[in-house]
Formats: C-alpha cells, sequence, structure tokens
C-alpha cells in the first residue's frame, strides 16, 4: 500500500531536497512535507511539484504537533549529519543527531496515523580498522572508528529506532546503511579529498574504499517510501576501488605519509577549510570498509545503476577533474608545505 502523506526530514541537505522533489512530483502521494531550519536549494523549490517545506527544528517538540495535524503516515528522517563538524560545531551536531532524533520518533510513537519510518544511516556504525572485518553485513557488530564522532551518533540513533520498533510493532520500519556518496554534484569529504591536486595518504596503506552513486541513494529511499521494506540494508555500490587506483582515476597524485603526521595534516587542511578530516574519515582512508549488499538485492529489491568504479568516474567527469600539471613537482613541493606546517601544528 502506496503512502499516502509523507515528512522527509533534512531538505535542506543534498539527498533530503532531492528525495522531497522526487515524491513531489510523483501523483501517488497526496501530501509531501519537507521540514528543516533552513529552506531546501533553490533548483529544489523550483522542481518541486506540490510538495510543502515547512521551517521546523525535529530538536522541538512541536515536531509532534507538525506530524499529527497534516496526518502523517510515513516519515523519512535523512536529517542526520555525517559530515565532520569540526570541534566548534561538534556539540550543536550531536544535539541534531540525536536529540533531534528522540524528538522525531517520540512524536511518531505517540501518532498513532504514523505507519512508516525510513532512516537514513551509514555504514561508518561499523567502524574501520586494522582488525576490522573483510566484509561487513547487517548482522556484524557495530564498532564505530571513535567515540565521539557522527559514526557514534549514527550508532545511538539506531538504537532509538530500536526502540521504536519495539513499543510500536505496527510501524514498517526501514534502516538504510549507507556507504560513502559521491557523485557529480555531491559535496562531501571525500569528494573535496579527490579533488585536491595533491591527495595526503598514509604510507603503506592502500585502503579499499567502497561508495554509493547519488542517484542510487535516491532511489533507494524512494523505493523505500513507495513499498513496505521492512528490516536493515546496507547500501552500496558493488565492487571496490583502491585508494591509490581512486587518485590515479582522478588524475590526481598522491602524497604518502607517515602515519603520525596524517593527524596533524588533517589538522592544516581542516584550518584552510579545504577538507575537513576527523578520526572516523582518516581510519576510513587508513583501512577501508566493504560492507555486503546481498540483502539489499535480494530482499529490498534493488539493484544498484552504478557499480563503485562507475560512481566514481562519474563524479570525476562531473566535476571535470583534469590530470594534475607536472604531478611529480608539485606533490614534491605540496609534501614539503604540509610536513612543515603540520609539525608546526604537532608542536604547539
Amino acid at each position: 500500500m502506496p503512502s499516502n502523506i509523507v515528512l522527509v526530514t533534512g531538505v535542506a541537505g543534498d539527498l533530503g531536497g532531492k528525495l522531497l522533489a522526487r515524491l513531489g512530483t510523483d501523483p501517488a502521494f497526496e501530501r509531501v512535507i519537507g521540514v528543516d531550519t533552513a529552506p531546501p536549494a533553490k533548483d529544489v523549490l523550483q522542481r518541486m511539484g506540490h510538495a510543502e517545506f515547512v521551517r521546523a527544528d525535529i530538536r522541538n517538540p512541536l515536531i509532534a504537533k507538525v506530524i499529527s495535524s497534516a496526518g502523517v503516515d510515513t516519515v523519512v528522517h535523512t536529517a542526520c549529519l555525517t559530515h565532520p563538524a569540526g570541534p566548534s560545531r561538534r556539540a550543536a551536531v550531536k544535539e541534531l543527531n540525536v536529540i533531534g532524533t528522540m524528538r522525531l520518533l517520540a512524536a511518531c510513537q505517540r501518532s498513532p496515523k504514523v505507519r512508516k519510518l525510513v532512516v537514513k544511516s551509514t555504514a561508518a556504525v561499523y567502524g574501520a580498522g586494522a582488525r576490522s572485518q573483510a566484509v561487513f553485513t547487517e548482522d556484524s557488530e557495530l564498532i564505530p572508528a571513535s567515540s565521539s564522532g557522527y559514526a557514534k551518533d549514527a550508532v545511538e540513533v539506531e538504537g532509538y529506532v530500536r526502540g521504536l520498533a519495539r513499543r510500536r510493532p505496527d510501524i514498517t520500519v526501514t534502516l538504510l546503511r549507507f556507504a560513502n556518496i559521491i557523485g557529480p554534484d555531491v559535496d562531501t569529504v571525500l569528494s573535496r579529498y579527490f579533488s585536491l591536486p595533491v591527495v595526503p595518504t598514509v604510507f603503506g596503506y592502500d585502503a579499499r574504499i567502497q561508495l554509493l552513486h547519488s542517484a542510487d541513494a535516491l532511489g533507494v529511499l524512494e523505493q523505500a517510501v513507495a513499498y513496505d521494506k521492512p528490516g536493515v540494508f546496507n547500501v552500496a555500490s558493488e565492487g571496490v576501488l583502491g585508494l591509490s587506483q581512486a587518485i590515479r582515476r582522478a588524475g590526481r597524485v598522491g602524497l604518502p605519509m607517515p602515519s603520525a603526521v596524517v593527524p596533524s595534516v588533517g589538522k592544516v587542511l581542516r584550518g584552510a577549510r579545504v577538507v575537513d578530516f576527523s578520526a572516523d574519515q582518516v581510519r576510513l582512508l587508513n583501512f577501508g570498509r566493504v560492507v555486503d549488499i546481498t540483502k539489499l538485492k535480494k530482499d529490498f529489491g534493488y539493484q544498484p545503476r552504478f557499480t563503485t568504479r562507475e560512481a566514481f568516474d562519474d563524479y570525476v567527469a562531473g566535476r571535470g577533474l583534469r590530470p594534475v600539471f607536472d604531478g611529480a613537482r608539485l606533490a614534491s613541493v605540496a609534501g614539503k608545505v604540509l610536513v612543515a606546517a603540520a609539525t608546526g601544528q604537532a608542536g604547539r
């Protein structure tokens, strides 16, 4: 039975905004409401059909009034932030991710009309480390790479979602663990990282990277709204790329560095507002992460259109990335600058 009245959180973000526009032009849905503290992008506002935008903060208990007064039967939660926030914004991001989700789920629990919940989570809940599994399944233990990052938030959020499922077994709950999303028009930590002329890596490591094209991320969300697909699902493209392969395919120059220097280099890049690295991201680039998508294909019924390699190549083509001129010389100069800056950071 298709949903009739849908509420989408996080519509100021890329994925939430695109989903709002997609659902808003589908006549199968009687009403589509997008909520966020800021409006969607201009292109979304121009093509969102009969969808509506309501400026609302999910951390505010008033979100319950929005859900009940509109008679919402399906809630799609895409508002959880999975980008490093930087030390100054970490508390605010955690509040949005954890407290915001708690408020939203409490509103869902109280509303008798809500019958479906779709939650966008992240494969980062599995962590990344030297002893990690080669391939994670949905039953794998959740061990976030750090105790204070967005992956830890996601583990907490998933715990609250399971709690709601126990208290309201009549609600169909779909939990989607997305791999790192990439695409020609997506702005993420990884998309910025691979666009650097000289890409810092950890000496002696060549992580296996699994990606998800933004078009497939949107397709999975749309299918979860249109059909009842209860359960937890890994969502990623097929295949992997070695980090060194990806750097070459992007026409960039890899710059291997001692592992002890990488955190300080990350601080330099973050301070320059180039790439905002976190401990979770650094460990991913050291050890990689690969998830099994058998359940996505067989039980959920979705076959990703793009492989990891195709998704990455589409990102490269869409961004117009060109091979770096005189890469060896540039790497040598940039390496000296970054190491010098990192050494200065470490010495403080």
